[in-house]
């Protein structure tokens, strides 16, 4: 009995850093999109993601763009299709192909995002993130590769590494005039989500007026 107790503790002991290792981050919009491409593709071109991958293998060129042209050209292929397929097939997006490993690769994007050099600008980041998630409940953090978007219904503000000292918040904020600290991205003309920033370069420049703006664009995120 006694020579089993070890055994359980350290059960237990994995299953409490589990838990406590709870992600900050929540999955991508992107990935439950990607994962209903793959469930139709068989039955929308006739062919399965693997048996894709295996012709492009056998037969597509190999450079990205040709790859896509190819598709779309000799299989009549749509262009997002033709897009994830090459990216598959160049050994991306698998990231996208399962929540869990979305959830596994945002970490590490955002280790990247800050290492070396770069990792002064850590706690800037950790402070605007803990700032966004706190708005409310329903805020969702999604890292991508060179930034992290800030969700509710749609992306209403975005944090991202700019130079090895700045980080720029970005905000949705539609059509209004830049005004104080706010710059205007020129976002709203190109129709982007995000439409101005505002430069940071230390957590003490994290403000008053950092905080109203996005808290701003999170209310009018409805």
């Amino acid at each position: 009995m006694h020579k089993a107790e070890p055994y359980a503790t350290a059960i237990y002991c994995n299953v409490v850093a589990t838990a406590k290792k709870k992600s900050l981050y929540s999955v991508h919009p992107s990935v439950a999109m990607n994962q209903k491409w793959i469930a139709s593709l068989k039955e929308k071109t006739g062919r399965s993601l693997e048996e894709w991958l295996n012709l492009v293998k056998k037969s597509g060129p190999p450079a990205e763009n040709d790859l896509r042209a190819w598709l779309k050209s000799e299989h009549g292929m749509a262009t997002m299709s033709a897009w994830w397929i090459a990216e598959y097939a160049g050994g991306k997006g698998e990231e996208m192909g399962s929540p869990e490993a979305y959830l596994r690769a945002a970490e590490r994007y955002v280790d990247e995002m800050f290492s070396g050099p770069k990792a002064a600008r850590r706690p800037i980041y950790d402070a605007l993130l803990k700032l966004g998630l706190g708005l409310g409940k329903d805020v969702k953090a999604c890292p991508c590769q060179t930034m992290v978007p800030l969700y509710r219904k749609h992306v209403f503000a975005q944090i991202k590494p700019t130079t090895r000292t700045r980080i720029d918040l970005g905000f949705a904020l539609g059509a209004r005039p830049a005004e104080g600290r706010l710059i205007d991205t020129g976002g709203y003309a190109k129709k982007d989500r995000i439409t101005h920033r505002i430069p940071i370069s230390s957590p003490a420049e994290i403000d008053d007026e950092v905080k109203q703006w996005l808290r701003t664009a999170f209310e009018e995120d409805r």
